[in-house]
């Protein structure tokens, strides 16, 4: 009975600091579950799903981006880093393992009392006041960076989809324009062919027409050929193989934005997650400092020994003593300052390192918005100059060159410059308003908008 005692006693102490430590990881394991409902990750698909998540029929933005989402590798990638550093909490938050022992007396002592044949003990290590804390914490702003570093890639594969869906988009109608025009230089061509067997132009002006035809040929093949490129980036955001078929996608949409420079300044600096990301390394290099400092202090060691003694080698002294149990109280010493010292130093300049690369991916930002900025604003300039002046100038005018060449009135000559003139009006309209939807979803990206 008086065995039995002490072993009941060392199996309490051993369940209780497990307890402890146990109650620890899952405090760490709710707040890591409800960061996670804060970021709304959405679960990754299985195998062979994800094919049902994309149409055959259609090629929406919207479903490219929601297929993207899901399928995207270096998405998935991101996301599995961020499960991964949420893993870290409880672990830092946790006590080391405790240390159980047992001694066996190889040699037992020479003496008349009862001498001691086993041992054994129990030791649980505590680190100094606070330590586990601010381990915990330390690992919680890092879990939460490495959440805002999955949105800040999940905006960036939204802005390679649409930068290569609009690109596909106006490279489809850039080729459809540049399709009528061969056509009508192929029906100038047949006009001026009647013309010349009638004696009505010279031989140059037919070989004028055909010249300009082969050149306009040449550029609708190299601009059929960058189809496959542009397709393959497209394909590559939404992990599909690259020679993939796309449905064709719809007119690139003329969307009015009015919103203000300072508008987007304020989006940027409140919702970009690159900055956010910066911003939780900051508090964890700074949770870091204040661990660092925990070095000059001790960590505690607490723990029981029991003893269970043999039978005694005199007659006279059997059944004497008790079997012997002792706490124990250990402390490591931190002697070695110069260590420690340097500890701090390094977290001191970790900290310091982390709010001038804050400083620095702001003002890279900034400048990136104001550029995207300039350049949108400058697309929707030009796609309005086009539209709205331009384009039907030039449309009027080749229909009055066509019509008085046709009557002799003007050279072949006149009629490809205006011909070319409304070609490159025409191009120059799509491309802007393929500029100003790309540059309209940078500043989305930069904004942290979806």
């Amino acid at each position: 009975m008086r065995t039995v005692q002490p072993m009941v006693f060392i199996a309490f102490v051993f369940i209780l600091l497990c307890a402890c430590a146990g109650g620890r990881e899952s405090a760490a394991f709710r707040e890591a579950a409800e960061v996670e409902k804060s970021l709304q990750l959405p679960a990754a698909p299985e195998a062979g799903e994800s094919e049902l998540l994309f149409p055959g029929d259609s090629a929406s933005l919207n479903v490219l981006l929601n297929y993207a989402e899901l399928n995207n590798p270096d998405l998935k990638s991101a996301f599995n880093r961020w499960k991964s550093s949420l893993q870290r909490v409880p672990q830092a938050r946790a006590l080391a393992d405790p240390m159980f022992a047992y001694r066996y007396a190889v040699q037992e002592m020479e003496t008349p009392m009862r001498p001691e044949k086993h041992r054994l003990s129990l030791e649980q290590m505590f680190p100094w006041f606070g330590t586990l804390r601010l381990r915990g914490d330390a690992a919680l702003e890092e879990a939460n960076m490495a959440g805002a570093m999955y949105q800040a890639a999940r905006l960036r594969v939204f802005f390679e989809v649409k930068d290569a869906y609009y690109e596909y988009a106006y490279l489809l109608r850039a080729i459809a324009v540049m399709e009528e025009n061969v056509q009508l230089l192929r029906y100038l061509e047949e006009v001026v062919l009647a013309k010349y067997r009638a004696g009505a132009v010279p031989h140059s002006s037919l070989i004028k027409a055909q010249v300009e035809r082969d050149k306009l040929e040449d550029q609708l093949r190299s601009m059929s050929d960058m189809l496959n490129p542009v397709r393959a980036r497209l394909n590559a955001a939404l992990n599909r193989p690259s020679r993939a078929e796309l449905p064709p996608p719809g007119r690139i949409p003329r969307d009015t934005v009015n919103v203000s420079e300072e508008r987007w300044i304020a989006w940027l600096q409140e919702h970009n997650p690159d900055l956010k990301a910066s911003g939780f390394q900051i508090e964890r290099e700074k949770f870091s400092a204040s661990l660092a400092r925990k070095s000059y202090y001790p960590d505690i060691t607490l723990g029981v020994e029991y003893g269970i003694l043999g039978a005694a080698s005199s007659p006279e002294m059997q059944g004497s003593g008790k079997n012997p149990l002792m706490a124990m109280v250990g402390l490591n010493l931190p002697l070695w300052w110069g260590k420690n010292r340097a500890a701090v130093n390094e977290a001191r300049a970790g900290y310091q390192a982390s709010l001038q690369a804050r400083q620095n991916l702001g003002n890279e930002l900034l400048s990136a918005l104001q550029m995207a900025l300039y350049q949108f604003r400058d697309a929707g300039r030009r796609e309005k100059l086009y539209r709205e002046a331009l384009l039907p100038r030039a449309k009027q005018a080749l229909n009055v060159t066509q019509s008085a060449f046709e009557t002799g009135k003007v050279d072949f000559l006149d009629l490809v410059d205006a011909q070319r003139t409304y070609l490159e009006f025409q191009l120059a309209l799509e491309r802007a308003q393929a500029d100003c939807a790309q540059r309209l979803a940078e500043l989305e990206m930069l904004a942290g908008r979806e």
